[in-house]
């Protein structure tokens, strides 16, 4: 019997329906904002102390809050508040009230009932254009790139000075230039034409003073550029692998001015997470260690960070023989006695270097410098009365193990002496994404504001009702039946699009519901071409239950084509484009998916339902049918 579907057909399509009804859902529960408190370090736990320290500092400032929790694995805390225009007043607040050693971070909290997330159903992500997600503008500390390099001149003008045996003092001047002592003006000669073929880059002034002839080493203001450039590219690529670690959809990293970088994170539920992630300089030195009677200038005493060793100290060689930069890979693992580690694996480079520092010095004891970057808050009062906090950052090193060299180390090897698996971690995942090249800090943290998300919601509401509406005027007027079985598809299609968007987590940003808009035109486009075959094939003669069955049938390879060139245009941009393109492409490849299918099977099932089985003298499709 034409135009009948079995039953099977029907309870797809119903089935399709429903499911993408129960997964479009959780869109019609707002999230609440919130703070997120966590602890600098991963081993910090939040407990109902500093729970109640949070709330009482919310309740002195008259700043509404409820659903007080702390998540299961004690390392977070989350205050939702009544009113989103309070999160800056109340971060504000609660930072003061914890002081330094905690994140507190701006938060949307889903309101998501249990019985749709017990099934894996969550609300569609929104970008920042539109809410939620945090803005971050982050500051690349130039000076310490520098200071940093000019460190690694002095090292590296020490060893190759030892290495053709030129007997001289090489040290740090306190002008931030390198300075070389010898006993005679021929081996300053001598230490000058070795320095200036390995740094040619240097600028090179002789200086006599009494009996001591010096050779001072400058970085040139081409080079400074170079390296504040540098700085700045590295912790734009380390940042954006981080992002990429921490798993957010469609991010935002970019060079701002000279050293300032910006990193959106649309949709991100963790920012006290990202925050941590990303602000984290968790740098690591290999040094030897010293030999007793080693000159002060030459080395340096550093605490050990394990709690269990606290109190004690080593003293290490000034000189470095590789940094976090030289690693490639790194994997948290634990030791044969269940302690925590991290594998470590170095680059070429590196691990020649490291070759070359072990083999000659077995025996001996290698320290693993655990460098980072921390934050004390101080409070400076403002000509109008008022406090603002400023954060003053500062480095902290700390000696994370130093054992015996018993072989000569090549790129692979492990490092011990952390205090636990979240700890082990953390330091895997930061030098897995790579090393920053200078200390970052944070000069803003922001949400896109409230307003201007909800107007642009509020707008990008109205043009998919517009478009809805008028689509639905024209196909009701045109096609009549016809038309209310194709706004009935079309309808389908919107909760079948937010539905998809929903469960792969894509992020729906402004573009992104200019995609949706198309759409909405696009679906229906399959249903003019269907039915316009249904009204030819009926002026052509044929019966009206033929014309419904001919005009599905050739209409098919017409719609599949159409939207095939257009899924590939769409899989174009998502690979090239960025952003907000890759958001329009995303929402546009999805609804010809899901188009596709109520255009076709959907709007042909209710036809069925309505044309189908029985005799039928004329069609209500418009026209002269």
């Amino acid at each position: 019997m034409l135009n009948k579907y079995p039953l099977w057909k029907y309870l797809l399509v119903l089935f399709v329906i429903l499911l993408g009804a129960f997964y479009a859902a959780p869109n019609l529960y707002a999230p609440d904002p919130a703070l997120q408190i966590t602890g600098e370090s991963s081993a910090q736990v939040i407990d109902d102390e500093i729970l109640q320290r949070i709330t009482g500092a919310l309740e002195e400032a008259g700043i509404e809050h409820f659903g007080e929790v702390i998540d299961p694995s004690g390392r977070n805390g989350l205050v939702r508040l009544r009113d989103a225009e309070q999160q800056l007043a109340a971060q504000a607040r609660v930072s003061r009230a914890l002081g330094d050693g905690f994140i507190v971070a701006l938060n949307l909290a889903p309101t998501t009932p249990d019985w749709l997330s017990d099934y894996g159903a969550q609300p569609m992500k929104l970008g920042l254009d539109l809410s939620g997600g945090v803005h971050f503008m982050l500051e690349v500390d130039v000076d310490a790139a520098m200071e940093r390099r000019v460190e690694f001149y002095v090292s590296a003008i020490k060893r190759a000075l030892r290495e053709e045996r030129i007997r001289g003092f090489v040290t740090l001047s306190d002008d931030g230039r390198v300075e070389a002592r010898f006993s005679s003006e021929e081996l300053r000669e001598e230490a000058r034409s070795v320095v200036a073929e390995n740094h040619p880059e240097l600028v090179l002034d002789r200086v006599e003073d009494g009996d001591d002839w010096k050779l001072y080493a400058a970085v040139s203001e081409q080079t400074r550029k170079e390296i504040a450039d540098y700085a700045v590219a590295q912790n734009l690529t380390t940042l954006r692998n981080r992002v990429n670690e921490l798993g957010v959809s469609e991010p935002l990293v970019q060079r701002q001015g000279q050293n300032r970088i910006v990193v959106e994170l649309p949709g991100i539920q963790d920012t006290a997470e990202a925050k941590r992630i990303l602000g984290k300089v968790a740098n690591l030195e290999f040094r030897l260690v010293a030999n007793l009677d080693a000159p002060p200038s030459e080395k340096q005493r550093y605490e050990y960070r394990s709690a269990d060793r606290a109190g004690q100290s080593e003293w290490l060689e000034r000189d470095v023989i590789i940094t976090g930069e030289r690693v490639s890979n790194a994997q948290a693992s634990f030791d044969q006695n269940g302690r925590p580690n991290v594998q470590i694996s170095l680059d070429s480079e590196g691990g020649t270097l490291m070759s070359r520092a072990t083999r000659n010095n077995i025996k001996r004891r290698m320290g693993v410098l655990f460098i980072e970057r921390k934050y004390r808050t101080r409070y400076e009062v403002q000509p109008d009365g008022s406090e603002v906090a400023v954060k003053v950052p500062y480095d902290e090193k700390k000696l994370l193990t130093a054992p015996v060299i018993q072989s000569a180390l090549g790129a692979q090897f492990q490092i011990t002496g952390l205090d636990n698996p979240m700890e082990s971690s953390e330091l895997a995942l930061m030098l897995r994404a790579g090393a920053l090249a200078a200390p970052i800090s944070f000069v803003e943290e922001r949400t896109v504001g409230p307003s201007l998300g909800a107007e642009n919601i509020r707008l990008g509401v109205k043009s998919v009702q517009y478009g809805l509406a008028l689509v639905v005027l024209f196909m009701i007027l045109y096609y009549r039946v016809f038309g209310v079985a194709a706004v009935i598809a079309l309808s389908c299609n919107l909760v079948l699009l937010v539905a998809f968007m929903s469960i792969i987590g894509a992020t729906l940003t402004l573009p992104g519901i200019a995609g949706i808009v198309l759409t909405v035109g696009m679906a229906v486009d399959a249903n003019v071409l269907i039915f316009s075959r249904i009204r030819e094939e009926t002026a052509s003669g044929l019966s009206p239950q033929m014309a419904i069955h001919s005009g599905f049938e050739r209409a098919v390879a017409t719609i599949f084509d159409a939207n095939l060139t257009t899924l590939i245009v769409a899989v174009i941009l998502y690979a090239v484009g960025t952003g907000p393109i890759k958001g329009f492409a995303v929402t546009l490849s999805v609804g010809i998916i899901t188009s596709m299918f109520t255009a076709i099977m959907g709007t042909r099932a209710l036809v069925n339902l309505i044309y189908g089985g029985r005799r039928v003298e004329k069609l209500s499709i418009g026209g002269r049918a």
